[in-house]
């Protein structure tokens, strides 16, 4: 059965003067989906997620949470979306127990007050620490809160900002395992720097860049957006401006540059190449031609951070550039 959406953005455009933040972003995301949003400093990521939490309005575009269009009802958006900004929003000088009820109250929860915070204490495990103050709590419990906090009032999409920053691996863990058990109930958008994270945690990735988006793909699969090109390392004895040389002068590489690291007596060579077989073979002959020994050859592993890399400089490569005036339905 398919998945339906819970959140649909469409044509998303923020504008400053002649400078657009956001360039006619358009993706969707399903109910109960955990979703990674990725991209460089000033890509437009926190601009997506303040414009999904309402702090901050589009220039042009529209979307729409639980049925819920953001130019109908902003306040309703509002009401659907729990929030942890990178900095969690706690009020030291507060106990656990009453920041909490301070937020039932400030977002008019009308759940059953008692049980409804019991449980969230409960999910988060702030059990132990209810009582003391916010501000004696380490980092990872007072990250702990600002998780409990997003939580009241049972959201339909909670939004986090780097939740794990500053935190010690076991916490790292911790906050991972949490968030992760959140998925199902409600769909989680998760921004943040870190690659690892979006892997151990997220179903699904949307990748922005100078505004636009250039891959909206399940996590599994967000190398077949790569399909045409495949990575190899190469381990090579000679010269090593010649042999650049002779791997450059293959058609089907794309790009050959050395990784630093040797294989006994032979430099290591990481090239992209489309073609397959075939350029494979044009290489081995290349390199034969000019009297280089090759010891190795072995596919290099299309892990998250380097189509993440990939991506980020095929899109500069194709001239994408900032305050570029969007073209409708380009990212759709």
């Amino acid at each position: 059965m398919p998945q339906e959406d819970m959140i649909t953005v469409e044509h998303l455009i923020k504008r400053y003067g002649n400078y657009y933040a956001l360039n006619d972003v358009s993706f969707e995301i399903g109910d109960g989906e955990i979703v990674g949003l990725l991209g460089p400093n000033g890509a437009g990521k926190s601009t997506t997620m303040n414009i999904l939490t309402g702090y901050l309005a589009p220039t042009a575009g529209d979307i729409t949470i639980d049925g819920v269009r953001l130019s109908d009802d902003p306040a309703g958006i509002r009401r659907l979306i729990g929030y942890l900004p990178e900095m969690p929003p706690v009020y030291p000088d507060m106990t656990v127990d009453e920041y909490l009820n301070f937020v039932y109250d400030l977002k008019g929860c009308k759940l059953p007050r008692k049980e409804h915070l019991d449980e969230i204490c409960s999910v988060v495990r702030l059990g132990d620490v209810r009582h003391r103050l916010i501000r004696n709590l380490s980092k990872g419990y007072r990250q702990r809160v600002g998780i409990a906090q997003a939580l009241i009032g049972d959201p339909k999409v909670i939004i986090f900002d780097e939740p794990t920053v500053g935190l010690d691996p076991k916490q790292i863990l911790e906050v991972r395992n949490l968030i992760r058990s959140l998925g199902g109930k409600h769909t989680v958008i998760l921004s943040t720097h870190i690659l690892a994270e979006v892997q151990a945690v997220c179903e699904k990735i949307v990748i922005i860049h100078r505004g636009s988006i250039i891959a909206c793909e399940k996590t599994d699969e967000l190398s077949r957006v790569m399909e045409d090109n495949a990575h190899y390392r190469y381990a090579v004895c000679g010269a090593q401006k010649d042999v650049l040389a002779a791997l450059r002068s293959v058609r089907g590489v794309r790009a050959a540059e050395p990784t630093g690291e040797r294989d006994g007596d032979a430099g290591v060579y990481l090239a992209e190449i489309s073609g397959g077989f075939e350029t494979r073979r044009a290489i081995a002959g290349a390199l034969a031609d000019r009297g280089f020994l090759t010891v190795g050859v072995r596919e290099a592993g299309d892990d998250l951070e380097s189509v993440f890399i990939r991506l980020i400089d095929r899109a500069d490569g194709a001239g994408k550039k900032p305050g570029k005036k969007p073209q409708r339905g380009a990212n759709a």
